[in-house]
């Protein structure tokens, strides 16, 4: 491409790389063919690729799942779209009773290259199942991997990374920032490790660990701290299952202080896992406790109300303060001062 473009421009062109590359691939999904899906991912892959290999289908979750993990057992790639993940429940037995299940329970005679595509998170003034963030509930699935991009380079990298591995992929889009900015991006058809973490900023303070729509906040935030001389790393955990632990801990040994962002709530998320982990293989390390922000534990209010939901970059630095304060005053009652 010799334009910029955004996130969710990447996604489209990440699919017609993946269709043009691959006659096994095939999409299908709700109002994904002639409409172009609810946020027009799809725009236009229909007319290029043909009705048969982008295919419209019935408003029923479980038998878009289901039908997926038929097709990729006898090898073709499907690459499903669920309108907003709020609508995955129905999905969810075909998911975790099957699609997670199918190598282990065949001994390996059978994969499952299967991804399911789904908006999620909230920002957008959506109504009610519309703006979830329930990553954890797919994240805690043994044979599940779960991806989130949080730029278009990386939405088209992970994408491809998705579609080609053998394994059933979970590819949560968050729709806050499918046009949030705009960036060059090759159509290479070079794939993205769908196991790793990135390092978006190098720092020696503090590490700053997101995901998704809360990078931006995230990379805003090390900018304020920038200015006032506190030097933040900025990773981005993009894969949510499984996670690369080892690029976190090599930061967070660095830096000793860690700063845990994400919306979805905090009781049980991706954060407290990542926390345990840290404190699990760091204790006596850190220099002062992990801190999390996240969003409230309730259910994610109407749009009126939801800017007081989604955690802010002050949110951040509040965090932050209270991570520097904790190690100061651990150094004051080491040295008996203060």
């Amino acid at each position: 491409m010799n334009e910029p473009i955004c996130l969710l421009e990447a996604v489209n062109l990440a699919l017609a790389r993946a269709l043009d590359d691959d006659p096994e691939v095939i999409l299908f999904g709700e109002d994904i063919g002639h409409n172009g899906g609810v946020f027009r991912a799809t725009d236009g892959l229909a007319k290029r690729f043909g009705a048969h290999r982008v295919v419209d289908t019935p408003l029923a979750e479980n038998m878009i799942a289901g039908t997926a993990v038929g097709m990729a057992s006898q090898g073709i790639r499907a690459v499903v779209e669920i309108q907003f993940m709020g609508f995955i429940f129905p999905a969810l037995e075909q998911l975790i009773a099957h699609a997670a299940r199918l190598r282990h329970r065949t001994r390996g005679r059978l994969s499952c290259p299967m991804v399911l595509r789904a908006p999620y998170g909230g920002g957008i003034h959506a109504p009610e199942h519309h703006s979830e963030s329930t990553e954890a509930l797919l994240a805690h699935i043994p044979g599940l991997r779960v991806v989130i991009p949080s730029s278009p380079a990386r939405a088209y990298g992970l994408l491809l990374g998705a579609i080609r591995c053998d394994d059933p992929v979970i590819f949560l889009e968050p729709k806050r920032i499918y046009r949030a900015s705009r960036t060059l991006v090759e159509d290479s058809g070079a794939a993205l490790p769908i196991d790793r973490c990135f390092t978006l900023r190098e720092g020696a303070d503090l590490s700053l660990i997101s995901y998704g729509a809360m990078i931006p906040e995230c990379l805003a935030a090390a900018d304020n701290l920038a200015e006032r001389g506190i030097d933040s790393e900025v990773i981005d955990v993009a894969s949510l299952n499984p996670i690369d632990y080892d690029t976190l801990l090599a930061s967070v040994s660095k830096t000793g202080r860690a700063v845990i962002v994400h919306e979805a709530p905090g009781k049980g998320g991706v954060g407290a896992d990542i926390s345990a982990v840290l404190n699990e293989q760091l204790w006596g390390q850190m220099r002062a406790p992990v801190m999390r922000v996240t969003g409230l534990d309730t259910v994610m209010p109407y749009y009126r109300n939801e800017q007081h939901y989604l955690p802010g970059v002050s949110d951040i630095l509040d965090a932050v303060d209270k991570s520097l304060e904790a190690g100061r005053n651990e150094i004051l009652q080491a040295t008996g001062s203060g």
